[in-house]
């Protein structure tokens, strides 16, 4: 059975948890305010499309393609993007609630995460070279040999982690920062 195609197409205000959804392809498609909470979404592939103020909370992403794919402002609790298809597997993340989700050893080179909530998120053995954490909420998140070269963390806040457990080269952190990486010596930081 073949996919459907959804080329430059604009999909607004629909509730897919409602009408049911069917593998697809989607290339240079804009969704707004769309839910996808609890589907199954396995199979099909975004390629070039923005989600904008969209739920897709505990959705299933077995063998889902995102290439190159935005987020902006959405709210994606409890996805296991390590089930993704991993050619050309690209994120970006704007104002998203991301909490409880796995990035289990994904590789987000490059990658964006601004003004996110990235609570007890899964890290571990990520590749995250030369990803930006802006303004990112990074309370219980795990970073268990993880790459973090050239990682910039500077405007992070409530990250904990060990250095010596992951890859740090030229990653940035503020000053702020320096208990989440040095708590484990229980040791008090002066200003």
């Amino acid at each position: 059975m073949s996919k459907s195609l959804h080329l430059d197409e604009v999909i607004e205000d629909m509730n897919f948890a409602t009408l049911g959804f069917k593998a697809s392809d989607f290339e240079s498609c804009l969704f707004k305010r769309c839910t996808f909470h609890d589907l199954d979404l396995g199979s099909s592939v975004f390629e070039e499309c923005e989600f904008i103020d969209c739920d897709l909370s505990n959705s299933k992403l077995s063998n889902t393609s995102l290439r190159d794919v935005r987020f902006n402002n959405c709210k994606m609790l409890g996805i296991h993007f390590e089930t993704c298809h991993p050619f050309l597997f690209s994120v970006q993340f704007t104002k998203c609630q991301l909490s409880l989700a796995s990035f289990y050893q994904c590789i987000l080179k490059q990658s964006h995460f601004q003004d996110c909530q990235l609570k007890d998120v899964d890290f571990t053995e990520t590749d995250l070279s030369k990803a930006v954490f802006s303004n990112c909420d990074l309370e219980g998140a795990l970073f268990d040999r993880s790459k973090l070269i050239e990682t910039d963390f500077s405007s992070a806040f409530h990250y904990r982690f060990d250095p010596a457990l992951n890859t740090l080269k030229k990653t940035r952190f503020s000053k702020d920062g320096l208990y989440g990486l040095l708590g484990k010596y229980d040791i008090k930081i002066i200003d």
